[in-house]
């Protein structure tokens, strides 16, 4: 029997959601070979799904892409445009 794990995470960053789902969703795209299921969703809020079947490699893919997030938003809010 194989077990899935999976993970869903909403984020709204308010006016800032928009670049941040540019930001992270561009580095989801060129990772093809990604072994965790991604997908990443912008309504308005970001909406991240992950899928594996190992647990170590959805909580390293959800770790890598929330700091992704977090550095987008602490540059965002760096810049202060």
């Amino acid at each position: 029997m194989t077990l899935n794990f999976s993970a869903k995470i909403i984020i709204d960053a308010n006016d800032k959601t928009r670049a941040i789902y540019d930001s992270v969703n561009t580095d989801n795209e060129f990772y093809p070979e990604n072994p965790v299921k991604t997908e990443i969703k912008f309504n308005e809020k970001i909406s991240i799904s992950v899928e594996s079947e190992h647990l170590p490699h959805l909580r390293a893919n959800l770790n890598s892409t929330l700091r992704l997030i977090q550095v987008s938003y602490d540059s965002i809010e760096s810049v202060k445009i």
